[in-house]
């Protein structure tokens, strides 16, 4: 039995028949751990740092913002 809370990605048998594409909510917190991801994506091919299936601009505007807020604006305040 797949877990419904596990995050599939592209091609993962963890993806529930008929799902939906990711939207907003998705694409805020796959932002949000993309460090995260980042890094176990450098070591196994079976993570990657963008959701392949999505609904489009909703998705990548909830990602930006997701990435802005864990990696901050990067400018040092003096």
């Amino acid at each position: 039995m797949a877990n419904i809370l596990a995050v599939g990605g592209p091609n993962s048998k963890y993806s529930p028949p008929g799902a939906k594409p990711a939207g907003f909510w998705a694409g805020l917190w796959h932002g949000l751990i993309a460090p995260i991801t980042f890094i176990i994506g450098l070591i196994t091919l079976d993570v990657r740092l963008y959701e392949a299936k999505n609904n489009g601009r909703w998705y990548d505007f909830g990602f930006v913002l997701g990435v802005s807020a864990s990696l901050g604006s990067g400018t040092a305040s003096r």
